[in-house]
């Protein structure tokens, strides 16, 4: 796997694909080729994928008891499209990658050429009260060994043994107290958005995700029946059916935003045999 120095990290990611430049984020204690295994294949026909790790996470070397903090994880995201010379953007993010994505939309606006965001709310509550008991590793340990294995595997080759024992509280932390993204802060957001949540999504209900859709200048939601959290890993084929809709619809702006006009395009985006 490639790695490219940003932000004091050497962050390690991977590259699918061709055409125009799309970034995808990974949520809390996982891996980018993990969270977007169902999607990689897909949209790599139709964009050039870049799926990095964040910093504590998988192949990215980070200690949380030097710090963490969403801040950083927007300061990561830039640096990292900086590096790789990405001056405007597809962002992807889920759960924990929603929140950078949110916050680096807010920041960078004029960066972006579309967003999806899934799995997220604005809010601190129930996400902050979920978190802290299935992110806790004590109860991890009693209730889910399993995924304490997992864990170990994903992480501990790189980030050291246990490190995420202590990455896992950091991040709970920093979910309690993290500034709240307001209305005002939602509107600078000025580009085409899907946001997408499962109607059984423990750290973010259904309201919330109308709520934060109703505030972006020009969002989409898209709601899966008889899902938790995990929309993008639990749904793929509804999320991808509606990311295909949903840039299809939005090319020519996005054509737009990468190069500061709104000309339409004779080329949309297509995969054959694909849902993009």
């Amino acid at each position: 796997m490639p790695t490219v120095q940003a932000n004091g990290l050497d962050i390690g990611y991977e590259i699918h694909g061709a055409g125009p430049p799309l970034i995808m984020l990974h949520g809390a204690t996982s891996a980018g080729r993990e969270d977007f295994a169902a999607q990689i294949p897909l949209f790599s026909k139709a964009f050039l994928v870049h799926v990095p790790d964040a910093r504590g996470h998988a192949t990215t070397r980070w200690d949380a008891a030097d710090g963490w903090s969403y801040g950083t994880l927007v300061e990561d995201l830039a640096a990292f499209a900086d590096a790789l010379g990405l001056a405007t953007f597809h962002l992807v993010g889920f759960s924990m990658g929603a929140m950078t994505a949110l916050q680096f939309a807010v920041r960078w606006p004029e960066r972006l050429r579309t967003l999806v965001v899934a799995g997220i709310t604005t809010q601190r509550e129930p996400r902050t009260s979920v978190a802290r008991r299935l992110m806790d590793p004590t109860w991890i340990d009693r209730n889910e060994p399993r995924r304490a294995a997992v864990l170990a595997r994903r992480h501990d080759p790189i980030q050291g043994v246990d490190a995420w024992r202590r990455l896992l509280p950091a991040i709970v932390e920093d979910i309690a107290s993290q500034p709240i993204l307001g209305p005002r802060d939602l509107r600078r957001i000025e580009l085409p958005t899907l946001v997408a949540v499962g109607d059984r999504d423990v750290f973010v209900p259904v309201d919330h995700a109308w709520g934060l859709s109703r505030q972006l200048p020009d969002a989409r939601l898209l709601v899966a029946p008889d899902c938790g959290h995990e929309i993008v890993a639990r749904r793929p084929g509804l999320f991808n059916e509606a990311c295909g809709e949903f840039y299809r619809s939005t090319e020519a702006i996005a054509r737009g935003r990468s190069t500061g006009t709104w000309q339409t395009t004779d080329h949309p985006i297509d995969i054959e045999g694909g849902s993009l």
